[in-house]
């Protein structure tokens, strides 16, 4: 049989919402028996494995495949995943969120008729109870439809995010470039999204809504969301990984606009996290240092007055004042709303267009 589009379902304990995922594959416009759908079970203990078992009894485009051990995040599982796909495009799902009814519809559309390597969707946050939120993440008036580049940063940088979730990708074009999600760290995403762009030829925005994103109230089993020592620890290398390969492909241009905004995002995670003790955080700022004084190498600047002090501290090594600082914000931001949260986690939209404005490189 040859299969459309081949999604790839890297899982782990998520029977509450996994037939919530099915059911948005089961009912695809496009066609179910044009879908190859394999999942990838990582040592589930909740009965999700053997209810994934359960559509592969019923259902001959389904194969369902165990990690040999636990990996506990989902960079090996979708490598698996990968490999064993035969269709002509691939797309990838977390078991609790759920597409909408035409993704691969739309998906296999827009890859045939723009013969892209990639094309990037709009999509939208949902409630935990699977209650899709009003507005999608890209604003339908502001992104149209459009082919991005690595020069972009107005638009293309905007739309270009680090989920697997709301692309397809031409399996042929990942093969060849043999991309691969990291493995044993958060950010494994990131890592095959941004090594498919800095190699693609042609890439797509379209501004259909082609994913649900789950907000689970208490995510547990999210690596990014338990911010322990651990984290912080594999973030890094991540992190390391990450710039490595825009340094690989000399694209620190583009990469200036994903630090100002991973780097911002990070810092907040540090200060949010109850899991640390002072000398996890020492630990953490000392492994993360030269993280943080790539910004004054790349010219970013700190997206806000306590964040610049902040920075300051972590660069000279003032460990002790940084945890002090740190103690501080986090008392006033816990008194803030999540959206509140989520919007000062960001750099404005003017302090992307200052770093447009300014010199880059540095001048000696």
């Amino acid at each position: 049989m040859d299969y459309k589009v081949s999604v790839v379902i890297p899982m782990y304990n998520v029977k509450a919402y996994f037939k919530d995922c099915m059911d948005s594959l089961l009912n695809q416009t496009i066609g179910f028996n044009n879908i190859e759908v394999i999942i990838v079970d990582d040592h589930s203990d909740d009965g999700s494995f053997e209810m994934a078992k359960e559509y592969e009894k019923k259902y001959n485009n389904i194969t369902v495949t165990r990690t040999e051990e636990r990996s506990k995040v989902a960079g090996h599982p979708r490598n698996v995943g990968i490999k064993l796909a035969t269709g002509k495009y691939l797309m990838f799902t977390d078991p609790d969120d759920f597409y909408t009814l035409d993704a691969c519809e739309i998906m296999y559309n827009a890859i045939e008729e723009k013969k892209a390597d990639f094309i990037n969707a709009n999509w939208r946050n949902a409630d935990e109870d699977g209650t899709p939120w009003e507005k999608p993440v890209f604003d339908l008036e502001k992104y149209k439809d459009f082919e991005m580049t690595m020069t972009d940063y107005r638009d293309s940088f905007f739309v270009m995010n680090s989920s697997m979730c709301n692309k397809i990708f031409n399996r042929e074009f990942i093969m060849k470039n043999n991309i691969k999600c990291l493995e044993g760290v958060p950010a494994e995403d990131a890592y095959f999204t941004m090594s498919s762009f800095l190699v693609a030829k042609k890439v797509f925005y379209i501004s259909n809504i082609i994913y649900n994103y789950r907000q689970r109230n208490n995510n547990s089993l999210s690596v990014s969301w338990n911010c322990s020592r651990e984290y912080f620890s594999q973030i890094n290398t991540a992190y390391k990984a990450l710039y490595e390969k825009f340094v690989e492909f000399n694209k620190i241009d583009f990469y200036r606009f994903m630090y100002a905004r991973s780097s911002t995002y990070m810092l907040y995670k540090f200060i949010d996290s109850t899991l640390l003790t002072d000398e996890d955080r020492i630990e953490i700022l000392s492994e993360m240092r030269w993280y943080y004084k790539l910004g004054q190498t790349l010219n970013v600047p700190a997206c806000q007055k306590s964040l610049s002090i902040l920075l300051r501290k972590i660069i000279a090594g003032s460990y002790k004042d940084v945890i002090d600082i740190c103690k501080i914000i986090a008392e006033v931001r816990s008194y803030m709303t999540k959206d509140m949260k989520e919007r000062m986690s960001k750099p404005y939209t003017e302090m992307y267009n200052e770093m447009m404005k300014s010199k880059w490189p540095i001048e000696d």
